[in-house]
């Protein structure tokens, strides 16, 4: 599956039906009197957060949206139907921006959230009509456009916890084994071209999400690698796990990564580069992970917790651990529940 996180479409709401101009003439009266009915209003474009939906894909293939039309008035003061409004699903996450405008319209984040994104035109006055006033409408009046708008989308992704780390850390592997996620793994960099989404289940009641993201490496803030494209799917993270490769199978020493990648953090969002952080000393199964484990527990000031992906080591200790963090800060993501 593709994944895509930003789009650029155009939505158009419907226009309003015109209004009707017509007389009516019973037997029974001298002169004809306007019975024009008025313009059935246009329908509206509307969003609804899917959680089932994790990418715009969509929205790669398509890039135009209109909704229906006001219906136009008829004779007999009858009043046009009003235009079907158009209902686009959004992911969680996703952020409607203003193109034109260069601003933030909203931020949709709860599960069947609807959001207006372009009002339908007003139908038009029939002749029959009458205004406030009580005074006629003269002449029928056409009826009002539908707005349209540009719109930048945005998806940031709704996780607890974001595990980050250089390429070939683990982070895939910690996520397929701590969740039912399924990432592409493999020895080589950059295996996971985009985030990945994964539900950990503590028991039958409780559960969170946690989120793959890319490899950093260092330069990243100056595009090397895959750069900061991904990056904006941990700004809603409370937690970020920093999944260290303890043997330096790849030659890279742990400590020099781990204070590397958090100084592209910082070089992204200071924010970002704040937040509550775990350590996951990865690949502990391997001999030369041990001399490196104690360095990296005198080098970083955050918990570090052995693990082996591998075998399976440590994790059930370390998912607790995260879980207990994630509830002190009494935040868990609605998508996992």
């Amino acid at each position: 599956m593709w994944f895509v996180d930003q789009a650029q479409i155009i939505v158009k709401a419907g226009d309003g039906g015109r209004g009707c101009s017509s007389f009516a003439q019973p037997p029974y009266i001298r002169y004809p009197y306007p019975d024009g009915g008025d313009g059935g209003d246009g329908g509206d474009v509307v969003f609804v957060a899917d959680p089932n939906i994790a990418t715009l894909l969509d929205f790669h293939f398509r890039h135009e949206f209109t909704a229906g039309r006001g219906r136009h008035g008829g004779s007999n003061t009858k009043t046009g139907k009003r235009g079907n409004d158009l209902v686009i699903r959004v992911p969680l996450g996703t952020v409607v921006h203003d193109a034109d405008a260069g601003v933030a319209l909203r931020d949709v984040t709860q599960p069947g959230e609807r959001v207006v994104v372009a009002r339908g035109g007003r139908g038009g006055f029939g002749n029959g009509a009458r205004t406030a006033a009580g005074t006629r409408v003269p002449e029928a009046t056409p009826g009002a456009p539908g707005e349209c708008r540009h719109l930048t989308l945005e998806l940031k992704l709704i996780a607890d916890a974001g595990l980050i780390g250089v390429p070939n850390a683990g982070k895939s592997s910690l996520l397929a084994r701590i969740s039912t996620a399924k990432p592409k793994i493999a020895a080589y960099p950059f295996t996971t071209r985009y985030p990945v989404l994964g539900v950990v289940r503590i028991d039958a009641s409780a559960s969170f999400v946690a989120c793959d993201i890319p490899g950093l490496i260092e330069g990243a803030h100056e595009g090397k690698g895959l750069g900061f494209q991904f990056l904006r799917h941990i700004e809603r993270t409370k937690l970020l796990v920093h999944v260290v490769d303890a043997a330096a199978v790849d030659g890279r020493d742990p400590v020099d990564a781990f204070h590397q990648l958090n100084a592209e953090l910082a070089a992204y969002n200071e924010i970002v580069a704040r937040r509550p952080q775990m350590v996951a000393a990865n690949k502990m199964d391997l001999p030369q992970a041990r001399e490196h484990l104690a360095r990296l527990r005198k080098a970083v000031p955050q918990p570090v917790w052995p693990i082996s992906c591998a075998t399976g080591a440590g994790i059930p200790e370390f998912v607790q651990a995260m879980w207990k963090e994630l509830r002190n800060g009494e935040r868990v993501s609605a998508f996992a529940r």
